[in-house]
């Protein structure tokens, strides 16, 4: 079926895919008709924010400048964190603190802490003093946190209410609250004593006191709790919000799915530029020199790693002058090594991402890797070992040293890559960090220097 979207935001739309791959057309149609722009940002604040950030830095200032604060606002919030914190500190101070406070506090915490350090005590010192404190408050907890997830901007009504007397207060409050999926109760103390659904609630008798519409002790996360748990819980519950207390099991705040989601997302490619040693937060709006700085260390651990190969090599290089073939199957050996331990690498960080791997199912874990490349490495020991008989011109020992090497190497690059995650997570480090580097010198010691060692002692 096909449908028409409202013009504006068919122009939005438009807009968006045009900038993406000709800003300039898009400046100046914009420039052309300022009166075009103006709805985009009051009926799409989305598509807006996809625009600007084609648009560049500089341009997207000229244009976010003339919006009123919660028109900015809501489009810095759909905006890139690291790309809407670069637009701020474009801005004179006095109107990015004016957007910054106009933004929801969570939001705004998220853009923050992609400032420049020396940048942001200045913004702060600009803000009103509402926003100010609880911008600086959220700021205080890890950005991995439920804390550093959380918004406070929460729905919670005291247990002496009735139901009746909740639909009121929350008809005094829809303004100043985005979510309202759940109300949560408190006892005198702030303490959190249950929840009830904003439909429950509609629904029950208004005469019907809080303390028995209420679910008890509903699932709840700690301050300090890291954001791998929240999305685990929020999963596993089916949570569209999970509240936030103290240690005082006093209220704060709530995640909501989509802080959680987004924090999924964030863990995810964080490891996955971890794992091949590059920082992180490293964007490709990062500084380069600090972006050489993250990466330059795990490229020495690797020319260190390679040195030891290379010397193992050079090592074994006579078996060269009497079969030359040999040059030609080494890397083939490496690379399905290399190719069946990160297969086993990237199903058993998964697998921890989603905590399938606890300590007692590490044995299970690693068995299942062991026998799954005994079976790989029979199966290409046979296939290579035909390769190398035809390569060799029917030579019977270039064939058996090739098809055990295959073996050799397939075998320990499968346990490696899932026994590499399982010690670094042992060692109190990231399962993810630089496993791809350790991996690799795993399977390059035993593809080439394995290789030769067999060369020697069979040919």
């Amino acid at each position: 079926m096909r449908f028409s979207l409202p013009r504006p935001r068919q122009l939005a739309r438009n807009l968006r895919e045009v900038a993406q791959r000709r800003p300039e057309t898009t400046e100046e149609y914009l420039e052309a008709n300022p009166e075009a722009w103006a709805h985009i940002a009051e009926v799409d604040p989305h598509d807006a924010a996809d625009i600007l950030e084609a648009l560049g830095t500089e341009t997207a200032a000229e244009f976010l400048e003339p919006l009123e604060s919660q028109q900015g606002a809501r489009i810095l919030e759909e905006m890139n964190d690291s790309a809407a914190a670069e637009l701020l500190q474009t801005l004179p101070e006095a109107q990015a603190a004016d957007l910054v406070g106009s933004m929801d506090a969570d939001e705004a915490v998220d853009v923050l802490n992609q400032y420049e350090d020396e940048a942001l005590p200045d913004l702060i010192a600009n803000l009103d003093a509402e926003s100010a404190f609880e911008i600086q408050r959220l700021l205080a907890y890890p950005r991995d946190s439920a804390g550093g997830l959380m918004t406070t901007e929460v729905a919670s009504l005291p247990i002496g209410m009735t139901a009746g007397e909740a639909i009121e207060a929350l008809r005094r409050l829809h303004e100043t609250l985005d979510d309202l999926s759940y109300v949560y109760v408190v006892d005198d103390d702030q303490r959190l004593t249950g929840v009830v659904s904003f439909r429950e609630l509609v629904f029950a008798r208004p005469g019907t006191g809080l303390d028995q519409a209420m679910v008890p002790n509903p699932v709840r996360v700690t301050v300090e709790a890291d954001r791998e748990d929240v999305s685990d819980l929020i999963q596993r519950y089916n949570l569209f919000a999970l509240p936030v207390v103290d240690d005082q099991e006093r209220l704060l705040g709530i995640v909501t799915v989509d802080e959680a989601i987004e924090a999924i997302q964030e863990e995810a490619s964080e490891d996955m530029a971890v794992m091949v040693g590059a920082g992180s937060e490293e964007t490709v709006r990062t500084a380069v020199r600090v972006s050489i700085a993250k990466r330059l260390p795990w490229i020495i651990v690797n020319l260190a790693l390679a040195t030891i190969v290379a010397f193992t090599i050079e090592r074994q290089k006579g078996v060269f002058d009497e079969f030359v073939v040999l040059a030609a199957l080494m890397p083939v050996v490496a690379l399905l090594g290399g190719n069946g331990g990160a297969q086993s690498l990237a199903v058993v960080i998964r697998s921890m991402a989603i905590n399938q791997v606890p300590s007692q199912m590490v044995p299970k874990v690693l068995w299942r890797e062991v026998r799954i490349g005994l079976a790989l490495g029979v199966s290409l020991a046979v296939l290579s070992g035909i390769m190398a008989f035809i390569m060799s011109g029917g030579e019977g020992g270039v064939a058996g040293v090739m098809a055990l090497a295959v073996f050799v190497n397939l075998s320990i690059a499968t346990s490696a890559g899932a026994g590499i995650p399982i010690v670094l997570r042992n060692l109190g480090l990231d399962p993810a960090l630089a496993s791809n580097i350790f991996l690799t010198f795993v399977t390059d010691m035993v593809g080439f220097a394995g290789f030769l060692v067999i060369a020697n002692a069979f040919l």
